[in-house]
């Protein structure tokens, strides 16, 4: 046994034994692995089965000549890219124009010399085995390509979002900074009533209330990107009332009817943000439902394997376009001249999709809005 490792793999064609062992001994010798085929059929036999790294191949052979073995053998998606070198006693010049037609790289004539056939082996497994790095490098070039397009991508998303972001900061939170400082400048002045710097502290309370929460939502949807969390099933009916407390003051205060379902279907999500969820669908539905707000929820198991959660409101309904802009980070809808800094519906889509679902909105205008979200279903009951 040789303690050489094989440099490659070939497979030596050829029905005369004799030329079979002289090639197969000087190759041996020279640390390649050799197999023989002793006919075209055992050719693509052999080739088919494990394909060599190069073919030397007679073509004067009976039953299957060495040119329909090359034909045959590059119609085949596994075998078709093997370098074959045609050997023959044959040197008319079209039968080697024939050879290199068919998809042969080099011919060799009988009787030949064995440093001139050691001397093509190693040429062409060189070249076979630098064309495999090209095309390796092709490959892995093609996917850093695509790699450098989705991070072009992503980056012109994020570019846009910061602008909207600076934008919202500059003018959002801008407006009641103001009123805060106008309220404050006005209490220290003389003379002003305890009844006046009451109502003064209250509206300037409330403005506060109105900065955390633009705050708290940029924050929200800029954590949404980036956090990793674990899905677990849901008490979809718990979340939907801690989300009703929230907006307690905006329930009671538009005289909202909110209907449940009185099933709920078990649903995969992480309960924090799909209590966010709720609390923009309602709280939306709530500015932009009727007067008062009428809100149905429902629930329904789809085919897919997702959950669908529904609000539907009886407000004046949407038109197209105002429904492709809806879940556009730092979008409004100014039609209906409602306040709104326009990160809710953004981050309701962001959490949906972090859990594998969908969100969106069914509208016309006249029919009110059906928001709706899915999640995946949960094996639990």
């Amino acid at each position: 046994m040789s303690k050489f490792p094989p440099k490659a793999d070939i497979l030596i064609v050829d029905d005369t034994l004799a030329n079979l062992r002289l090639l197969a001994d000087m190759l041996t010798g020279h640390h390649y692995k050799v197999r023989g085929a002793s006919s075209g059929k055992m050719a693509l036999k052999a080739a088919r089965l494990a394909p060599p790294d190069l073919i030397l191949l007679d073509i004067m052979m009976p039953e299957m000549d060495g040119y329909e073995v090359c034909r045959q053998l590059k119609k085949d998606d596994n075998t078709r890219d093997i370098p074959i070198i045609f050997i023959s006693a044959i040197s008319d010049t079209l039968d080697k124009v024939k050879a290199f037609a068919l998809g042969g790289v080099d011919y060799i004539t009988k009787p030949f010399q064995l440093e001139e056939v050691l001397a093509r082996v190693k040429t062409h497994l060189a070249i076979q085995q630098l064309q495999g790095q090209l095309q390796q490098k092709n490959v892995e070039l093609a996917e850093a390509n695509q790699q450098f397009k989705q991070a072009n991508l992503d980056l012109k998303a994020s570019n846009e979002e910061l602008n909207a972001f600076a934008h919202t900061v500059a003018h959002d939170l801008k407006n009641p900074l103001g009123i805060i400082l106008g309220y404050t400048m006005m209490l220290r002045e003389d003379g002003i009533s305890t009844e006046g710097a009451d109502k003064f502290l209250h509206t300037i309370e409330k403005t506060t209330l109105k900065m955390q929460s633009i705050i708290n939502e940029l924050l929200l949807l800029a954590s949404t990107r980036k956090e990793e969390i674990i899905l677990s099933t849901l008490d979809m009916e718990e979340i939907v009332m801690n989300a009703q407390a929230r907006l307690n003051n905006k329930i009671i205060d538009s005289s909202a009817q909110i209907t449940l379902p009185d099933k709920w279907y078990a649903a995969l999500g992480y309960a924090p943000w799909v209590e966010e969820v709720w609390v923009n669908y309602l709280s939306n539905a709530i500015k932009y439902g009727g007067k008062p707000p009428v809100l149905s929820i429902d629930t329904e198991r789809q085919s897919d394997g997702m959950i669908k959660l529904c609000i539907q409101d009886n407000g004046p309904g949407l038109t197209q376009k105002e429904q492709d802009a809806l879940f556009t980070p730092f979008t409004r809808v100014t039609r209906l001249h409602i306040e709104g800094h326009g990160l809710g519906l953004s981050i309701v889509k962001r959490i949906v999709e972090k859990f594998g679902g969908q969100a969106g909105v069914e509208s016309e205008i006249g029919q009110g809005s059906r928001f709706y979200f899915t999640l995946p279903e949960s094996n639990e009951e």
